[in-house]
């Protein structure tokens, strides 16, 4: 009886080491983009249509998760480089889908993630630049007092101003005002976004400059 419970426990503790063979990914890495030192999974990755049509912006960890599926390839590269037990990954700065998806020309899904995309990540109030989680969404016009929930009505706002706003409407304050007025997030708004952001990354220009639009 002693003999087979040793038996087990050596073929049990054989399966568990067999599972931690596989390779893991390191998620610790960082990567320096001119004079800016951030974490490389958080790196914003441009994503293009099958077409090569610029679509949206994801950060690197859902890039990369992307290309391993085979849903995506890498176009361009960070030039920082994910090492695992077996394997070597370039982090991409560039993906593109290898199938198309049908884009609808209209107004982006009203959600927290687009109305801080549209606010570029910044205070709408004081100016301010937050990561997301250190972000709220403000209702110009307070719930409290008719206000709805529209992309005319939200803005990225910091917790101090949340604070200092409160229930009241902007007339009623002297020394708080927007910094622009909100407006719908559209296609054309966010392939503006997209410059934006890209314009320290000289592999997403060839994607983003190559058409001719209207000023914002």
């Amino acid at each position: 009886m002693q003999g087979s419970k040793v038996r087990k426990q050596r073929v049990s503790g054989n399966r568990h080491a067999a599972g931690h063979a596989s390779p893991r990914l390191t998620t610790e890495l960082d990567v320096r983009i001119g004079v800016f030192r951030q974490p490389v999974m958080q790196m914003p990755v441009l994503v293009l249509n099958a077409s090569y049509e610029p679509i949206n912006i994801c950060g690197a960890r859902r890039a990369l998760v992307l290309v391993l599926k085979g849903v995506a390839r890498t176009e361009e590269e960070q030039g920082a480089v994910l090492h695992a037990a077996r394997v070597s990954v370039a982090m991409p700065s560039v993906i593109r889908l290898l199938e198309y998806r049908r884009i609808p020309h209209q107004t982006r899904a009203l959600s927290r993630k687009n109305i801080l995309l549209r606010d570029r990540n910044s205070c709408q109030y004081c100016g301010i630049v937050l990561t997301a989680g250190e972000l709220t969404l403000d209702h110009v016009i307070p719930r409290s007092r008719g206000g709805l929930s529209t992309w005319e009505n939200l803005v990225a706002c910091c917790h101090e101003c949340n604070r200092k706003k409160g229930n009241q409407l902007l007339h009623e304050l002297t020394d708080m005002k927007l910094q622009r007025e909100p407006r719908s997030f559209s296609l054309h708004t966010s392939r503006h976004i997209m410059r934006m952001i890209g314009s320290a990354d000289p592999s997403w220009r060839r994607y983003l400059y190559f058409e001719s639009e209207p000023a914002a």
